[in-house]
């Protein structure tokens, strides 16, 4: 068995609307570490897409899971409930920005955001939902439409949902600034749909798949109080910044902004399928009893294994931890910017260890070079580390290592990305 035999495989049995980034299929993993079926190892820097946090097979983790195996695997919990979903509510709830906060737990983001969506819809009678331009949310017909980015998530799905706006997301090099964003908002209002058929705001701290892109803080601060201005829910979508990745708990605390919804996954469960939505009492009150739930929502090992995260973050220090990685990273990549034997890289950004910088293609520019960026990836990759790119212009490079990462492998990881960075520009000439 090999990579190249089992992507053949691959490809007869699995349609390609589920792509796929490197063909390398994985044996075992450790940690920070991972191993193909052909015995090669990688140094990892994707997180499975930012869900590891507590790295691969955390030893608390999966000991919790074992224990939970050995009681029970599932009742759903609206026919029998059981206490581990209980307690994770209650520590996400204790956890939360969110005075007077319950919670609710689902499987996927994409469940927890739409989800969210039901419970302001339900709690304010409206029906319409505001997002951002490059924002992603999920893949659902719902979620795929809040978010702002066509290709590949829209493309042949037909017309969205009714009720779904949006407006533009600060980015300063992108020429977009927190005055456009609010500019646009208020145009909003005022040709498409009044404030008071508006249901919520949704919004990511930071944003993922668009780039990494901090949401300004007064962005934020406006958006409290054009909400509480005229009775509109703000949804923070903390599905990629939770659980200590950006050197708080949760991305929203940087602003000092309490949102009164919050959607959560990822990194919440350390690889098990998990998500929830926490929010103001009174909102999550709003829908009838059936409205919420899901079969498979809050699984009892998911919920062992979302206790068990809590705990390593918590006695492992791993909110500290994320900002001392960031600050490494951050001077690393200063470091290399100044080269000019890698291809030239830019705006540096991101709190915590939720770090990211753009490929550009002259240095000291903005303009974005995707086809140098997947030159950067692949060098990577046949180098031994696992990068994932993002962005509206394909061009950003997201580092999403785990927050357990050992300071030998973290070192090593980073002088790969160095070498990939040079690679790619020695690939290019």
């Amino acid at each position: 068995m090999n990579n190249d035999s089992l992507q053949h495989r691959r490809l007869a049995a699995v349609p390609r609307g589920i792509a796929t980034a490197y063909p390398k299929f994985v044996d075992h993993a450790s940690n920070s570490e991972i191993w193909d079926v052909e015995g090669n190892r990688y140094v990892d820097f994707a997180g499975g897409i930012a869900v590891l946090n507590t790295g691969h097979r955390h030893p608390k983790v999966i000991e919790a899971v074992k224990r939970q195996l050995d009681a029970y695997t599932h009742t759903a919990f609206q026919i029998l409930p059981y206490e581990p979903y209980v307690k994770v509510c209650e520590r996400l709830a204790a956890l939360a920005p969110i005075k007077s906060a319950k919670a609710i737990l689902f499987s996927t983001g994409a469940e927890a955001v739409e989800n969210a969506v039901k419970i302001a819809r339900a709690a304010t009678g409206r029906p319409g939902v505001i997002a951002f331009s490059g924002g992603f949310h999920g893949r659902t017909a719902m979620t795929m439409a809040l978010t702002g980015k066509v290709a590949p998530y829209k493309v042949k799905f037909g017309i969205s949902p009714p009720g779904i706006y949006h407006v533009p997301f600060p980015v300063p090099q992108h020429g977009t600034s927190v005055a456009d964003a609010l500019n646009a908002l208020d145009y909003l209002f005022r040709a498409d749909v009044g404030p008071d058929d508006v249901a919520a705001i949704i919004i990511e701290p930071v944003q993922g798949e668009g780039g990494f892109h901090p949401a300004p803080t007064e962005l934020l601060e406006n958006l409290r109080e054009i909400c509480d201005r005229h009775g509109i829910l703000l949804i923070a979508d903390e599905v990629q910044t939770g659980f200590a990745r950006t050197g708080k708990m949760f991305g929203i605390e940087h602003s000092g902004v309490s949102p009164d919804l919050m959607t959560v996954a990822k990194s919440m469960a350390g690889g098990f399928p998990l998500s929830g939505v926490i929010g103001r009492a009174d909102v999550m009150e709003a829908a009838e009893p059936g409205g919420l739930g899901g079969t498979y929502a809050g699984s009892p090992m998911a919920c062992a294994a979302a206790l068990a995260v809590l705990d390593v973050i918590a006695e492992e220090k791993l909110v500290d931890r994320a900002n001392e990685l960031g600050e490494r990273t951050k001077t690393r990549l200063e470091a290399i910017s100044k080269r000019n034997d890698v291809v030239p890289i830019s705006a540096i950004r991101g709190p915590g260890a939720m770090v990211a910088f753009d490929i550009v293609s002259d240095a000291g520019g903005d303009t974005p070079d995707a086809a140098a960026t997947k030159r950067v990836t692949q060098a990577a990759l046949d180098a031994g580390l696992v990068l994932l790119s993002c962005g509206v212009h394909a061009n950003t490079i997201r580092l999403l290592n785990p927050l357990t990462i050992s300071d030998d492998v973290f070192e090593e990881g980073l002088v790969l990305l160095e070498g990939a960075l040079k690679a790619a520009r020695n690939a290019g000439n």
